[in-house]
């Protein structure tokens, strides 16, 4: 099966093709070319020639003589002086194997990637996109209907984000000891935007789009093993891991959303969880714990519940206290004064999220009105809570989460 090797090669190991591709030619934009003609040429070659014993290897090998026969191509003597000595530097890296290339340099090779493609110097929509065409593989065309967006804009966004790269001299390197922490952040960020858009889309009919959470956890595995003394990588991970572990339970049969709260728990994967709680441990080992090893520590409470009704709603409220030091945010907020209402102060939950309202930070986020409807609605004062239910479904884009809405609406009485 040539053609399905060569999909699952693409998937999995398109990132460390062309890592130390984009390395020895100094260009994202000649690197994936060069790649891709590989695999076009594999795409030719395997299914007469039968698929080579090291196929990850065979392309590494053909995308570096791609790389070659460019360059001889080219006609400026200027530009011909640099590609020599670039050509030099492939045969030189080349000198022992393609299969020794990547077992050698892979790891530093793809933290250069994931730091580049995760630089600050970028937006944030640009740093995603361009992590998941380089390192994932994915093409265009997936990434826009992921983001709900054209194919051509989306097109433009990766060669603008390139070009910056190139332009604005952003090194290809990994970031020196000072420089991480605050790298990292901004690189994990990154990575817990694709998954978190996989497990909420903000728009469109589904509420989950499991390619997407599947990408993002990849790539946090990937971090974690590239920098395995960091804790952080760790808690994003078991942060993945324990969010996904309940992605099956988050939608009926009907494709209704379903709320934490009336989820079946035994639809939940307690392979998965228990595969995370380790980690959560591990991440918050780091002195003083960071934001996604505190996020994986309400989410390890969540998942060793045994019902909803045991939950620790009151350590949960905690660990949103000092996330919301670590990182402050309205949404950690609203999040500390959900757990707040639900540990049993009703009052003091309401008292706080209407003060984030009246703060305005949040004024176009749809949960702030439906985690205050909800609230009120617990209360008996259904008048107020129709009131936000309505807000709220004015807000939400999500099919899925609208119906949710709609059904809480007409419960009470709109």
């Amino acid at each position: 099966m040539p053609a399905r090797t060569l999909e699952r090669l693409y998937r999995e190991e398109h990132g460390r093709l062309v890592a130390p591709l984009i390395r020895l030619l100094g260009d994202f934009e000649r690197a994936e070319e060069v790649v891709q003609d590989a695999f076009e040429a594999a795409l030719a070659q395997w299914p007469v020639e039968g698929v080579p014993d090291n196929p990850r290897a065979w392309v590494l090998r053909t995308a570096r003589n791609k790389a070659i026969d460019r360059i001889r191509r080219r006609k400026s003597f200027a530009d011909k002086r640099a590609e020599l000595e670039v050509m030099t530097e492939l045969d030189r890296s080349f000198a022992a194997s393609p299969e020794e290339l990547l077992e050698r340099g892979v790891a530093d090779d793809m933290l250069r990637l994931v730091f580049t493609c995760c630089h600050p110097s970028l937006g944030p929509e640009a740093q995603v996109a361009l992590t998941l065409r380089t390192i994932c593989g994915l093409t265009t065309e997936e990434i826009a209907r992921a983001f709900l967006a054209d194919p051509r804009a989306m097109a433009q966004r990766l060669v603008r984000a390139k070009k910056k790269i190139r332009s604005a001299g952003i090194p290809y390197r990994v970031p020196d000891a000072e420089e991480l922490p605050s790298r990292l952040d901004s690189a994990l960020t990154t990575l817990y935007l694709v998954f978190n858009e996989g497990y909420s889309a903000t728009a469109g009919d589904d509420l989950v789009r499991r390619d997407l959470c599947r990408e993002g956890i990849r790539l946090a595995e990937l971090v974690s093993r590239l920098l395995p003394d960091e804790p952080e990588p760790r808690g994003l991970l078991a942060l993945m891991l324990l969010s996904d572990s309940r992605r099956d339970a988050r939608v009926g049969p009907d494709g209704a959303l379903v709320t934490l709260e009336a989820q079946d728990r035994s639809g939940w994967d307690r392979a998965q969880i228990e595969r995370a709680l380790p980690m959560v441990e591990a991440a918050l080992r780091g002195r003083p714990p960071r934001r996604f090893a505190l996020q994986a520590a309400i989410g390890a409470l969540h998942a060793q519940a045994p019902s909803a009704e045991e939950t620790d709603w009151r350590q949960i409220a905690a660990l949103y206290f000092v996330l919301g030091r670590v990182a402050p945010s309205p949404v950690v907020e609203l999040n500390r004064a959900v757990a707040i209402a639900m540990a049993g102060d009703l009052a003091q939950g309401l008292a706080l999220i209407d003060a984030l309202q009246a703060g305005g930070q949040l004024a176009r986020y749809h949960l702030l009105p439906a985690s205050r409807a909800d609230l009120l609605r617990r209360a008996g004062r259904l008048d107020e809570a129709r009131a936000d239910y309505a807000r709220a479904l004015e807000l939400a884009e999500n099919q899925v989460e609208r119906g949710y809405l709609r059904r809480r609406l007409e419960e009470c009485g709109g």
